[in-house]
């Protein structure tokens, strides 16, 4: 009788343990069914690996539940995202986008920034379990209206003609910048949450990280470039050593200096741009991320919504929250853009390019919910608020962008070309070239 139910206990064991290569499937097959689906009616792919983790979740029809396995796949992925953004920004490039694109980002982060921390300082009481102060708590939720993915924007311009105005090239290096102080913002509020000292010993913490992980950079980029340099075959080897780099800075940061992990990633990407190889690792590392990290990493946050915690007071939260992330970016960003000297129709066109949150503010978010500087309650408004920016940004930018004459750069900004490099190197990875 006792070895019969040892018996059971292994099978069970052994359904409980091969059950996460259940849940990956379906998630794979999920989010790339909805992705395409999403992509039929010109919106991003990401828009259908939410609703896939949304369908999946217990928001619905609670099929698949978040476990320590997804979260780690999850958090293995966020990682690379961030990495890939590194490996993208060009330093030359964002020396050269002037005052213009560094005026419009910082308006453009800092109106944002009080409208989320303005409006959750009315809603939110604070989570007490969370062990993170209430103004930290609000202040968070400013740091996730301050993101800006341009992708889904860009697409838009370049189906409308657009990608070359001057007001495209200005909305491409302010989203470049926009970037850096998102990641400055991130660092010092994710490091005073899970730090008890006192915050001049954080912000001690963060200027050492940054140059100590700057100089360890600068060493790796020196020598990585002229390893690049010299070698003509197996190009693989530079792509296992740029992801122990990646992960080796992810792991000092987390560990030795209380900076978010994704901080780490970011910078090592920075380091390992601007070699000559740097498009054919960017792709590999796309390539890694479409077919498995980032499917589950946007599933895994609509698995985390759930709806039956969002009371009357949580949606109307997540209505203002929508208006708010609308209102905000076209005021900063527009209104940077006409100190610097852009009509207001050109204002206006920035400031709605920049409307979209995307990947960002889910990757910022996800890192809230780690690090307990947001409640899981608050979590559906942020989605839904990123969906929903994601969706109108491409309708808005088809009605501000009308078809009349505009400025056109005699001649592509080098942030295009490289736009325009890597949009060519996605097309030959989805042909199979």
């Amino acid at each position: 009788m006792r070895m019969a139910l040892c018996k059971d206990d292994k099978k069970r064991g052994k359904i409980m343990e091969y059950n996460y290569l259940i849940s990956l499937a379906i998630i794979l097959l999920s989010t790339k069914v909805l992705g395409l689906a999403t992509k039929r009616v010109k919106l991003p792919q990401v828009v259908g690996a939410l609703l896939a983790g949304l369908l999946l979740g217990p928001a619905f029809f609670g099929v698949i539940t978040s476990t320590d396995f997804l979260s780690e796949v999850s958090e293995i992925g966020v990682i690379v995202l961030m990495f890939v953004a590194g490996l993208e920004t060009d330093i030359v490039e964002l020396k050269k986008t002037g005052k213009a694109s560094f005026v419009i980002a910082l308006l453009g982060v800092l109106i944002p920034l009080g409208g989320g921390y303005f409006l959750a300082s009315i809603f939110n009481e604070g989570d007490a379990s969370l062990g993170t102060s209430i103004f930290l708590q609000n202040m968070f939720i400013g740091i996730i209206m301050t993101a800006t993915s341009v992708s889904i924007t860009v697409e838009t311009l370049k189906e409308l003609g657009k990608l070359s105005t001057k007001a495209g090239n200005a909305i491409l290096g302010a989203a470049l910048i926009d970037d850096i102080l998102g990641i400055v913002a991130l660092t010092i509020i994710t490091s005073a949450a899970s730090s008890s000292v006192n915050i001049g010993i954080v912000l001690l913490k963060i200027v050492a990280f940054f140059i100590v992980g700057s100089a360890a950079s600068a060493a790796f980029h020196f020598g990585f470039k002229k390893w690049v340099a010299s070698a003509d075959t197996d190009l693989r080897r530079f792509v296992v050593i740029s992801f122990a780099f990646c992960l080796l800075m992810s792991y000092c940061a987390e560990e030795f200096f209380g900076v978010a992990d994704i901080t780490g990633a970011f910078i090592a990407g920075v380091a390992i741009s601007g070699n000559l190889r740097i498009h054919y690792i960017t792709s590999r590392f796309e390539t890694l991320s479409y077919m498995l990290l980032s499917p589950v990493f946007f599933a895994s946050i609509g698995l985390k919504v759930e709806l039956p915690k969002m009371t009357e007071k949580i949606i109307i939260f997540a209505v203002l929250l929508v208006i708010v992330a609308l209102l905000t970016k076209v005021i900063g960003c527009g209104l940077g853009a006409k100190v610097c000297g852009f009509t207001n129709e050109e204002s206006i066109q920035i400031g709605t390019g920049m409307i979209s949150r995307g990947e960002v503010a889910l990757i910022v978010a996800n890192k809230g919910i780690a690090t307990g500087l947001m409640s899981s309650a608050l979590f559906g408004p942020v989605v839904i608020m990123v969906i929903v920016t994601t969706i109108v940004t491409p309708i808005l930018l088809k009605l501000v962008f009308k078809d009349k004459a505009v400025e056109v750069s005699s001649e592509p900004s080098d942030l295009l070309k490289s736009y325009s490099e890597s949009s060519k190197i996605d097309e030959m990875e989805q042909k199979g070239l």
